[in-house]
């Protein structure tokens, strides 16, 4: 496995563990360095991932959203959960899908030798 592809898939992963338990009721102090975690992964996920358009848009829109220098509140915890969650099943998604995207590009990588027979007399 490359370095880059255990990289995104410890970010991604990190990032959706963060989200699951912030389903949970826990103090407010958590979800401050929830809001950064998720920040910079999405970040990195849509700056990676430029090429993909919904890829991009998407981590984009949850990096505004979870944004730690201009935070939005939504002010009802029941409103955040399935935001949560679903950015949560994201993550994990855009884990195995870079994995295998970058899995896949090394496999095809493989050199065909042809032999040549002399020409033919006609």
């Amino acid at each position: 496995m490359k370095e880059s592809t255990y990289i995104f898939r410890t970010v991604s992963v990190i990032c959706a563990l963060a989200l699951f338990i912030a389903t949970l009721n826990l103090p407010i102090v958590y979800y401050l360095p929830l809001r950064v975690i998720v920040f910079i992964g999405a970040l990195l996920f849509a700056i990676t991932n430029y090429k993909h358009l919904f890829i991009l848009m998407t981590f984009c829109l949850i990096a505004v959203l979870f944004n730690p220098i201009y935070p939005i509140y939504l002010y009802v915890k029941l409103y955040w959960i399935p935001i949560d969650l679903i950015t949560g099943i994201l993550f994990l998604l855009a884990a195995f899908y870079n994995s295998t995207k970058m899995e896949g590009k090394q496999s095809t990588t493989t050199k065909n030798n042809k032999t040549y027979s002399r020409d033919k007399i006609y």
